[in-house]
């Protein structure tokens, strides 16, 4: 077995969690939220959400 140890300078995330944030402050930091694929043609051109 070996004997060396890792430590790190950081918390692991795990460890310490993020603070809450509540949603005004997430839209003012990150902005809209936007869908992951963007809407085809047809959608686009009817208006289709």
């Amino acid at each position: 077995m070996s004997s060396l140890s890792f430590h790190s300078s950081r918390p692991d995330g795990w460890v310490k969690p993020k603070a809450y944030s509540d949603a005004s402050l997430r839209y003012k930091h990150h902005g809209k939220i936007l869908p992951m694929e963007q809407p085809g043609f047809f959608a686009r051109l009817f208006g289709a959400r």
